[in-house]
């Protein structure tokens, strides 16, 4: 058996090769010809599977390790039996994190009381589920906007995408990159959009760069229309700095990139691989997930509101500044910064011992995901 599979799949390395000959290129360099002879493919977004990659050659299986999948035509598998698997979830805690970082930073730098304001989540998928729990934790008012979901759950839980755009003081995007069809998402926030909003509405998207018109959000920013949190671009890797520099946080498409989601994401691949090929491999996950120092964190609550508490300890897991510093001194390195990046590990790696801390904000950073001691 013969995989090829993207060079930057964390914890990969080891898990097939006593059942394959596997060959690992960078994920935005692999080629029809170097596949001709492959059986499976293992990628993540940088790699386009569609028929210039696949034709002619003996791919029975595209595993990619994210939760989005529009690198992928699904159309051209389904017509030439080709599996396709990706891993929906599986940094749906990372992103949590990530937006919790983000609202914490937004709420001190700008001194908003966050449980005044109401967050709309556009997307209440695995990852827009976990942003609502998180949003609550916070003392925030949630609305939800997902279309496929009300169209099966029934209305009683959602609003239309306009009264979000209208009554919300910060909104969040979680969908996936659909180019047509009932649920198009291809440029769903433009200059119409930005309209609707309220002057200084929070704008935060981490699903897919083509989900916002770069010019139209450019525009909003401009005349002060709105503020962002900008962690995904138009035209990855080659990004648009003037919106760089105009975002009040900006990153390198790294939200989900938590040590965990790399971990679920290639688990999920690789599990899917040994069923279609029955190999001897049943709930295969990473050996050794590494951990961080400082995983016991210890903050004296006196004189300290329940929201800097909850702030100190997400801190202490994860500093959004550092990721947005990274990306203004180097935006030319935008991959890099990706390929590179540094250990980070989930709520729930954590252990928060409180000193006179009360049971209101225990409970809270419970609802995060913390363990408390």
């Amino acid at each position: 058996m013969k995989i090829v599979a993207d060079d930057k799949i964390p914890f990969l390395r080891g898990a097939l090769e006593k059942f394959a000959e596997i060959k690992y290129l960078p994920g935005k360099d692999i080629r029809n010809e170097m596949i001709r002879d492959a059986d499976a493919l293992l990628i993540r977004t940088r790699t386009k599977c569609n028929e210039e990659l696949l034709k002619d050659t003996s791919i029975r299986f595209i595993g990619t390790a994210t939760i989005g999948f529009d690198h992928i035509d699904i159309h051209y598998c389904e017509k030439n039996n080709i599996t396709w698997t990706n891993a929906p979830g599986c940094n749906s805690s990372s992103v949590q994190q990530y937006i919790t970082a983000a609202l914490l930073r937004i709420s001190k730098d700008h001194h908003l009381n966050l449980e005044d304001k109401t967050l709309g989540i556009v997307g209440a998928g695995n990852v827009g589920s976990k942003v609502e729990k998180a949003a609550k934790a916070l003392g925030m008012n949630v609305m939800l906007n997902d279309p496929p979901r009300e169209r099966r759950e029934g209305k009683k839980n959602f609003v239309l995408l306009g009264d979000i755009l209208y009554n919300a003081d910060i909104i969040t995007v979680h969908v996936p990159l659909n180019i047509v069809g009932e649920d198009c998402t291809w440029h769903l926030f433009g200059e119409k959009s930005f309209k609707k909003m309220r002057k200084g509405t929070w704008f935060i998207n981490t699903s897919r760069g083509e989900v916002v018109d770069t010019p139209a959000i450019k525009k909003a920013l401009v005349n002060d229309k709105i503020r962002a949190v900008i962690d995904v671009w138009e035209n990855e890797p080659d990004i648009d700095t003037d919106l760089m520099h105009l975002a009040f946080i900006a990153t390198p498409h790294i939200a989900g990139y938590s040590t965990d989601g790399k971990a679920n994401g290639t688990a999920m691949v690789v599990n899917s691989l040994a069923r279609l090929f029955d190999l001897p491999l049943k709930n295969w996950y990473p050996q050794s997930v590494p951990v961080p120092s400082g995983t016991n964190i210890e903050i004296d609550c006196k004189r300290k509101s329940n929201t800097d508490i909850i702030s100190e300890a997400v801190n202490r897991t994860y500093n959004i500044d550092q990721d947005d510093i990274r990306l203004r001194l180097g935006p030319k390195d935008f991959e890099r910064h990706r390929g590179d990046y540094p250990l980070r590990r989930e709520f729930t790696s954590y252990r928060v011992k409180l000193r006179s801390g009360n049971t209101v904000v225990k409970q809270k950073l419970r609802e995060l995901g913390f363990r408390i001691s």
